[in-house]
């Protein structure tokens, strides 16, 4: 057997094993199952220190954008028009929101914590001075009395406005932003804190909130399943909350947004507990999108979260007292937060009832700006992209014994907007990016064994025809020494006259039967 012969077998036999394999590890799925196992059991906040790390301290920096709705026109409004208001801002602060007293229960499978948020200025990222600048908003103080005072009598409440015109509170106030933001030392509730010793003295939309955390958590680390990783099992020590009116609007479902379940698909709905809404909400996916070179899927809330429930029926439980509802697009958080009759909605109204944009002038919704989402890369179910955005709002309406409302149209009206956003850090997409490669390189292993097969395959064929073709040439030609020395004379050649110079003789051939 020949080198040639020798070679070819061998690549014929290697090919052959190649491809056996190969398509055996396709089929089986062997490596897609390995990391999918790797995935879903090691994910976990016990076994990867550094994603418990990233966990327990987010190094994505988080930003706080505050924007608020500067009134224009009061007196226009208290004399029954429409009231125009004006966008200022951002007022930019950076989030830290480290977790705190983190405790593992039940062998690993939970694990407790607080999350502690604290707020920094950042003036190169914001359009002023929050110390300085002046906005004309709501005096929510003086709306919260009003609303208190509405089951009591018309005497009392005559009473009670006679005394707060004596002190030159109005429904409008002048405040800094600092101010509106971060707290005052309000006149009326001074007032009444002298009467009543249980009543903060001091408002502000953040009052209290800077250093503080939003209640105790308790997570599932996604050791028994890796679907419940990060989702919350209690929270203040409830699995419930009370305050809506049907059992599926009290649960509490899913994440606090920070992170998710690895291997997520498109077709799922992501739940997060959203404690100053008081609710869980559910996000769909939207769009597969690319941030720092890392591919990752859209998830956004659809309209149907803040629908009415005339288009919605499930959000009926949302209703507080049962069947006392308003419109699409805004949902009434004071029945969890004591006064004021606070409502929440995406900013401007996005997704909202059009009676509620065209009630305020100013206001111009649009989902480039407006829209909450949530980039999330699919394999580790890690955010790498967030921007959550939602408005603040009071209702406004007449309150008979406060003259000053006698002419106001009802109104849900806007105080501010806040634009939560946290985009990956570089170091963090670099080190993902590299993970996800491996990951590819592993998952698809057996289809470059079967491409270095077809390959081998190739090269088999090539040399099996150039190996064929020379046998061929071989068999088909026969020819004889040519020599320029002639053969010794024979007997006969003797007679023959003798020629000079060389001379080609044919070699005599027997002559073959037909």
């Amino acid at each position: 057997m020949t080198r040639r012969s020798c070679a070819i077998y061998a690549t014929g036999i290697v090919c052959a094993h190649l491809l056996i394999v190969g398509i055996a590890l396709v089929v089986a799925q062997v490596f897609q199952t390995m990391i999918h196992s790797r995935l879903k059991k090691e994910i976990t906040l016990t076994e990867k220190s550094q994603m418990f790390e990233s966990w327990k301290n987010p190094p994505p920096p988080v930003y706080m954008e505050y924007y608020f709705f500067n009134v224009t026109n009061p007196d226009v409004f208290l004399k029954g028009g429409k009231a125009a208001v004006a966008q200022i801002g951002p007022y930019t602060y950076r989030e830290y929101r480290p977790r705190e007293n983190v405790t593992f229960l039940e062998n690993g499978t939970k694990v407790y914590a607080l999350n502690p948020k604290t707020f920094v200025f950042v003036p190169e990222k914001s359009a002023g001075d929050p110390t300085v600048d002046v906005v004309t908003t709501v005096n929510i103080p003086f709306v919260a009395v009003m609303n208190e005072l509405n089951s009591y009598s018309f005497f009392l409440r005559t009473f009670v406005s006679m005394y707060m015109n004596s002190l030159g509170i109005k429904m409008f106030m002048n405040r800094t932003v600092h101010e509106v933001l971060w707290g005052f030392k309000d006149p009326l509730l001074t007032k009444l804190h002298s009467m009543k010793p249980e009543v903060d003295e001091y408002f502000g939309l953040m009052w209290k909130k800077n250093g503080t955390h939003e209640g105790e958590f308790v997570f599932h680390t996604g050791e028994e399943n890796y679907m419940d990783y990060g989702k919350i099992d209690t929270w203040n020590g409830l699995r419930k909350m009370s305050w809506w009116s049907s059992n599926q609007s009290n649960m509490i479902n899913g994440t606090d947004g920070a992170v998710f379940h690895p291997l997520i698909n498109r077709s799922e709905l992501l739940y997060i507990f959203a404690a100053d809404l008081c609710r869980s909400i559910h996000l769909a996916y939207v769009e597969d999108v690319e941030v720092k070179g890392i591919q990752a899927y859209r998830f956004a809330p659809p309209s149907d979260v803040l629908m009415s429930p005339k288009e919605n029926p499930t959000n009926e439980g949302f209703c507080v007292p049962a069947g006392d509802c308003l419109g699409t697009g805004v949902l009434k958080v004071s029945v969890c937060r004591e006064g004021a009759p606070i409502v929440v909605s995406f900013p401007h109204f996005y997704q909202a009832d059009p009676v509620y944009v065209n009630a305020v002038d100013g206001l111009n919704p649009n989902k480039e700006e407006h829209e909450t989402y949530l980039d999330l890369q699919p394999t580790t179910g890690v955010p790498i992209r967030a921007c959550k955005r939602a408005q603040l709002n009071i209702i406004l309406k007449r309150v008979q014994g406060f003259p000053s409302t006698k002419f106001i149209n009802e109104t849900i009206f806007p105080i501010m907007f806040v634009n939560e956003t946290a985009t990956i850090d570089d170091d963090s997409a670099a080190q993902m990016r590299t993970m996800l490669l491996i990951v590819t390189l592993v998952s698809n292993f057996p289809l470059l064994i079967v491409g270095m097969g077809i390959i081998l395959l190739l090269v088999l064929v090539v040399l099996f025809c150039r190996n064929r073709q020379k046998k061929t040439a071989k068999e088909d030609t026969a020819y004889t020494q040519v020599s320029d020395k002639p053969d010794e004379p024979s007997e006969t050649a003797a007679t023959q006259p003798v020629r000079n110079g060389s001379y080609i003789a044919m070699s005599p051939v027997e002559a073959q039967n037909c």
